[in-house]
């Protein structure tokens, strides 16, 4: 057992700022003495004493020796993996790397559509070639959920020379699918299970949370530590769980994508939140759990909102595996590698739900996800993390506090209250729309050959049927709604006219005014 009181990161920053020297080596501010004004007011000058390079006593990310590689050593400790990454360039990185760790150019990797930007960057990159599984859909929420064991089997059956599975694991709502059972069937080919675990580093600290990825048996997982816990915004982890992953090949991706100047305040923020949850983490797993009992409680009680949980649903199920995606599923309580779960219903499609991301539909008070974010946020101080068509989503966390649960409260009484005027009646049939395109989409060429490929802009109307250049999504989540390579279908277009008329956010486009969109010329 190491010892988790240290931080080493952290101890090392802390010396270096109280040492008097003269200071001849980049960042340019000095410590501090040369910064703007501006960033002194906001700021103070303190932070940027341990705004430092690569220094001898500071070790370097990319050939570990000292303090980098103490911090990391804790760091897999704690979170139980056999080797720990630091990240600087956010998760991103780890995705991008994980890819072009076990994929080459044509070769294959299965994972779901709703996957995020970050791995149609890795393909575009490594050249991989995506065999897409569909997720279970819950339509009556417009949720993509996780895809099942038996549709991993059926499509590893299919396509046996595949060199790796991803998989989301918690999606951004938290749902998990049954991730032993999916390491089980992706094992069986002896290939390495990929986890997209941003969302989800809190789990190894507390027992009514979801199982970890890595308990549950993937080789890699990707965590943004900054996303529910401590550390500062881009700063993540990539976690090794067995050695089916090579371990030179994706130190040499992870050298190429991050920084050569990494920031030492980054690194030191994972150090410290390694440390609070090695420390503390049940207890400040166990406060934020009873927040969210809390919130879940007291908004149920409120009419015309809902709370998303781990109930019954009407699904949509996977193009070819209705017989299996639809199975009602068992009430038994289960246990894996000693964690006890709750018993509650459970199906292949949404195995566990982390209970600490609230996602509330608010469609039935006559507002979409997007017009409801617009009046919390700018006229009743509560800011939700992701807002959709019918929903918003709330991450609570162990920064959040009982006033903050009563602000939301009371922000989602005076909503109910004011005379809203029905605009949600775009979206009588999204669920269609959206079932429709989770089944149709349909990739001819790789994401990477579509990147290179000679382009045209056309105009929207005349687009369909062409193949996209564009990587084009709503943000958040950053779930492409179209790819470089996916033909042009009406449910694309029908969804994005959606999302800007409801007010959200569409990234991608190379025409600003969306009125032209560029194809690949073939």
């Amino acid at each position: 057992m190491l010892d988790q009181n240290k931080a080493p990161i952290i101890q090392t920053l802390k010396n270096l700022t109280q040492k008097f020297h003269a200071p001849f080596y980049a960042p340019g501010h000095k410590q501090g003495k040369g910064i703007p004004q501006a960033l002194n007011d906001l700021l103070g000058k303190k932070v940027f004493l341990a705004d430092l390079p690569e220094l001898p006593e500071l070790d370097n990310l990319f050939a570990p020796e000292g303090v980098i590689q103490e911090a990391q050593e804790l760091a897999a400790e704690t979170f139980g993996a056999l080797q720990t990454k630091f990240l600087v360039n956010g998760s991103t990185t780890g995705i991008i790397a994980g890819i072009l760790a076990t994929c080459g150019n044509g070769d294959k990797i299965i994972l779901p559509r709703n996957i995020h930007q970050s791995v149609i960057s890795g393909l575009i990159i490594s050249g991989a070639i995506p065999i897409f599984i569909h997720p279970e859909y819950d339509s009556d929420w417009d949720i993509a959920l996780s895809f099942t064991p038996e549709s991993i089997a059926q499509t590893l059956a299919k396509h046996p020379d595949a060199k790796a599975v991803m998989v989301i694991y918690p999606t951004y709502h938290g749902v998990c699918g049954d991730i032993a059972a999916i390491a089980q069937e992706v094992h069986k080919y002896n290939i390495p299970l990929l986890v997209d675990e941003a969302h989800g580093p809190h789990f190894a600290f507390h027992p009514e949370l979801p199982t970890p990825a890595l308990v549950g048996g993937a080789d890699l997982t990707v965590q943004s530590i900054h996303k529910v816990l401590g550390a500062m915004t881009q700063a993540s982890m990539l976690h090794l769980g067995s050695q089916r992953i090579d371990s030179y090949r994706l130190s040499q991706a992870l050298q190429m994508l991050q920084s050569s100047s990494p920031n030492y305040l980054l690194l030191a923020s994972l150090d410290a939140a390694r440390q609070q949850m090695a420390l503390f983490g049940q207890e400040l797993m166990s406060q934020t759990l009873e927040l969210a009992r809390d919130a879940r409680n007291r908004i149920s009680q409120l009419p015309n909102f809902s709370v998303f949980d781990k109930e019954r649903r009407s699904l949509t199920s996977s193009p070819g595996n209705s017989d299996l995606s639809t199975s009602e599923g068992k009430r038994l309580p289960f246990l894996i590698k000693g964690r006890k779960v709750d018993e509650s219903y459970i199906n292949s499609g949404f195995f566990a739900l982390d209970q600490t991301r609230l996602t509330i539909k608010v469609s039935d008070i006559g507002l979409s996800g997007y017009e409801t974010d617009e009046i919390l946020h700018q006229k009743l101080g509560v800011t939700c993390e992701l807002p959709s068509f019918k929903s918003l989503t709330f991450i609570i966390s162990l920064g959040n506090t009982k006033a903050d649960i009563d602000q939301l409260i009371d922000a989602l009484v005076n909503l109910a209250e004011q005379n809203c005027r029905n605009k949600f009646n775009q979206l009588t049939d999204f669920k269609t729309e959206i079932d429709d395109y989770l089944i149709n989409s349909s990739i001819p060429l790789s994401p990477r050959d579509a990147f290179f490929a000679q382009k045209d802009y056309l105009p929207i109307e005349k687009s369909l049927g062409c193949i996209s250049a564009e990587l084009i999504c709503p943000y958040p989540p950053g779930i492409p709604v179209l790819m470089p390579g996916e033909i042009i279908a009406q449910q694309h277009l029908k969804i994005l006219e959606q999302v800007r008329a409801l007010g959200g956010i569409i990234t991608g486009f190379s025409d600003p005014t969306f009125k032209t969109i560029k194809v690949c010329r073939y």
